[in-house]
């Protein structure tokens, strides 16, 4: 698998790695021997960057990939913390990331994490010169090797970016969000700064095998926070109305190279972008772990291709979800 450089993070990962949202809750239940089963299908594909957090499960997910790193070293694990207290800027304190970084680093079986980031903290959290200041405590202390933040917004994006100690930005970016293009992909590239493109698929929406008859689970976040009920909406399907995601993929399905799946084209469209370090879909079985990792195999994707997905945005998307995120 093509490898591409974390620069401050200082190591290379394949440019397709694991969102393991899915192993953890949220996406109804996983076994912990499908866990397994994914986690290795991945691995054994090339994957040797792993993205989770303390919330999936309430550490059941770290839980998980802790018991697997033991038996496969070498790979990179992030993990995100702030999530599982009120969110109030008051809350991002180094008393707290202390405590928050020494759970997952028990949960994942290490002295020292390989990556932390703030999990979509409150806009105000990013703007705090106290923060990063604890974080970089947290560096010198040896509990973490570098720290990141997940943002829901552009300019959330851009305020870490412009912090000397910020390693990686992860940001929902997919063939149905666009928006990170325009300024927050040349800034980290500027910057030597990592991107993370959470929610390649667009919750499963651009895995283009839903149709309007499609239901999910009741403790599925795709039905019971289908409008931001429980969380930011733009979580769930990127925060494209259902329906239209689905006329937007019927409008992409010819561009599908042959061979290929909708899935593995969503993901082509990503890396086909060099600003972006590494994708992280999520799979909650091998078979899925390893069709995501393959689409790193397939060639560039044409410029009517390119052309096409800005199409369907500009019509169908833009009018709902530009301005918001």
């Amino acid at each position: 698998m093509e490898k591409r450089r974390f620069g401050r993070l200082g190591r290379e990962v394949g440019v397709i790695g694991l969102g393991a949202w899915q192993l953890g809750a949220d996406w109804g239940e996983v076994t912990e021997e499908d866990a397994h089963a994914t986690l290795a299908a991945a691995v054994d594909s090339g994957v040797t960057f792993i993205d989770t957090a303390d919330v999936y499960g309430d550490g059941r997910s770290e839980q998980v990939i802790g018991s697997f790193r033991k038996s496969h070293p070498g790979l990179t694990i992030a993990t995100k913390m702030g999530r599982r207290v009120a969110q109030e800027p008051g809350n991002y304190t180094l008393d707290n990331f202390r405590a928050w970084t020494d759970r997952s680093r028990a949960n994942l079986g290490v002295d020292t994490l390989d990556l932390v980031q703030l999990h979509c903290p409150p806009t105000p959290v990013f703007s705090t010169g106290e923060v990063y200041d604890a974080l970089d405590t947290l560096v010198q202390e040896k509990r973490i090797a570098a720290y990141g933040v997940s943002v829901e917004k552009v300019d959330e994006a851009l305020a870490a970016i412009a912090r000397p100690g910020t390693a990686s930005v992860q940001i929902i970016f997919n063939a149905l969000r666009l928006k990170p293009l325009e300024r927050v992909l040349p800034a980290a590239a500027e910057a030597g700064v990592g991107i993370i493109a959470r929610v390649p698929l667009a919750s499963g929406l651009l895995s283009g095998r839903y149709d309007e008859n499609t239901t999910f689970s009741a403790d599925d976040h795709r039905t019971y926070n289908r409008h931001g009920e429980a969380f930011d909406v733009g979580e769930t399907f990127s925060g494209v109305d259902f329906a239209t995601g689905l006329e937007a993929v019927n409008r992409l399905r010819p561009y599908v190279p042959e061979g290929a799946t909708m899935a593995q084209f969503a993901l082509r469209w990503i890396l086909d972008h060099p600003a972006v370090t590494v994708v992280i879909p999520g799979a909650r079985n091998a078979g899925q772990a390893r069709g995501n990792a393959a689409a790193a195999g397939l060639p560039a994707l044409p410029a009517e291709a390119h052309q096409a997905v800005q199409a369907v945005y500009d019509e169908l998307i833009r009018p709902q979800v530009h301005d918001r995120w």
